[in-house]
């Protein structure tokens, strides 16, 4: 037992914030499924993304509780910090699996409670702390597609208060559009901000092979989800 506690110790030391983003694949695909009317699949990827989502969080609170100075030194990490971001989008996106296929409007709407608790504590927190820390990276060093998991992250918050909005009576309906469109144009401010400055570090410094990273897929991520928000609610007008 005790081989078994230090290896699990030793494993989520150094666990990376942006696990959550296997549960944000797991229920793109369920979701792509249960739209295309595949039969099967939508749901066996739902369950399999709540195992993975109960399973990560057990992880990522054993990592705040036994390695709590390397969260916080994840939290200040130009490179890592918006890896924290995944939580939310997990929460949203599992949220929305409640809603189209578990047809469980409570849940979705817990889900969507913690998604934006987390969103509005790591927003403020991660930038305000990379903005005020001493040693900072330079841009080239500093900044990657993982970046764009904060538009992410606001945006599923929008598609599923829409989502949740079309489910709702009035008046509750016209304020969760309104928040809805609120995250949109946020996430989309932040997705202008943060493009620029990627594409000024492309274009104005060195970038070879190597520099381009994984999370730079999310690119091209962070404006297909920023799209999918803006159907939702112009499906959702009147």
């Amino acid at each position: 037992m005790n081989v078994w506690l230090r290896y699990a110790r030793a494993s989520v030391e150094t666990m990376s914030p942006g696990y959550f983003s296997m549960v944000m694949a797991t229920g793109i695909l369920s979701l792509a499924a249960h739209l295309l009317a595949v039969p099967l699949v939508p749901d066996v990827l739902f369950a399999l993304n709540w195992i993975l989502f109960v399973i990560i969080c057990v992880l990522a609170v054993a990592r705040l509780y036994w390695y709590p100075r390397r969260v916080i030194e994840d939290l200040f990490d130009h490179l890592r910090a918006s890896g924290f971001f995944t939580f939310v989008a997990a929460c949203s996106i599992l949220g929305s699996q409640c809603l189209l296929l578990g047809g469980s409007l409570r849940i979705a709407v817990l889900l969507g409670g913690a998604g934006l608790l987390a969103w509005i504590g790591l927003i403020y927190t991660i930038f305000a702390v990379l903005t005020v820390k001493t040693h900072k990276p330079s841009l080239d060093r500093g900044i990657n597609g993982g970046w764009l998991l904060a538009v992410v992250a606001t945006q599923s918050m929008a598609v599923l208060a829409a989502l949740i909005a079309a489910r709702v009576p009035q008046p509750l309906r016209l304020e969760l559009n309104f928040f809805a469109l609120s995250m949109w144009l946020w996430g989309g401010m932040l997705y202008i901000w943060m493009m620029s400055l990627i594409f000024y570090r492309y274009t104005f410094f060195e970038f070879s092979p190597a520099d381009l990273s994984p999370p730079y897929w999310i690119n091209m991520g962070a404006m297909a989800i920023s799209t999918l928000a803006g159907t939702v609610l112009i499906a959702n007008a009147p």
